[in-house]
């Protein structure tokens, strides 16, 4: 059976995130497909910034002995603390909310905890559950799964009977890479598919992207850029994606101005 490109890439980011390194002979053996096909993907993921070619193979980025969430979450922290702050207006007492397991939410999350505010929130993410646990006016529902490799977040459908049982108010979700043609990308084929499942209960749907994820785009998509009302990033959009976002009615916020 012929492999999707998105699944073949998501199936590079897991191996280097066990192994950290890998030569793409070692990926044609555990993938099954040509070295040639291999090349072109490494070549095309170094561009996304996912990991760094090397003579023969491929090392992950964030490998400097630390975890790919840990990093991910230190890298532009300053603009991510500022989007969740912008965030934080949209959120109202009692409100059910659904965070997804990204670095972004989680500073979100890191707000919440401080404020006093009655919520009921539903996450995908170990690490966000447990800080939004030390809030004790906030209920706090994680999502069954598996847990993802390199990371806080918990991968596949299992647990989503929850969803079927709560109406859910405001959805804040991020991504690895948005443009208004591809929609919002991310490179773990299995959060992807939890991700494609929670957008389709929330009513409303926030995007929290800091700027350099715009313009950019990751293996696979999870979410159509009509399918989001609102995204909320650190600086103004380039007047050409801002048109487009325009003509499609979605809501831009600069959270700098």
């Amino acid at each position: 059976m012929k492999m999707f490109v998105s699944e073949r890439r998501s199936k590079i980011m897991n191996l280097l995130h066990d192994k950290q390194r890998l030569t793409v002979k070692e990926l044609a053996s555990n993938i099954g497909v040509s070295e040639a096909t291999l090349r072109s993907d490494l070549n095309q993921m170094e561009e996304e910034g996912l990991l760094t070619r090397t003579h023969g193979g491929a090392i992950l980025n964030d490998a400097n002995n630390e975890t790919s969430y840990s990093a991910r979450a230190r890298r532009n922290q300053q603009e991510k603390r500022l989007i969740a702050e912008k965030a934080l207006s949209f959120i109202e007492e009692k409100q059910c909310i659904l965070l997804d397991a990204s670095s972004t939410t989680m500073e979100l999350a890191y707000l919440l905890r401080q404020k006093n505010i009655r919520l009921t929130v539903i996450t995908s993410g170990v690490k966000t559950a447990l800080e939004l646990n030390e809030n004790p006016n906030i209920t706090v529902i994680l999502i069954g799964g598996m847990l993802t490799k390199g990371s806080s977040s918990l991968e596949g459908t299992l647990g989503l009977s929850i969803l079927e049982q709560v109406n859910i108010d405001l959805m804040f979700t991020s991504a690895n890479g948005f443009t208004p043609d591809a929609g919002f990308t991310d490179f773990n084929l299995y959060e992807v598919q939890l991700k494609k499942e929670l957008i389709k209960k929330a009513k409303v749907v926030i995007a929290l992207i800091d700027h350099t994820k715009i313009g950019t785009i990751s293996s696979a998509i999870f979410a159509k850029t009509n399918q989001v009302n609102t995204i909320i990033t650190d600086t103004a959009i380039k007047s050409g994606i801002s048109s487009e976002l325009s003509t499609l009615d979605i809501n831009v916020i600069n959270a700098s101005s």
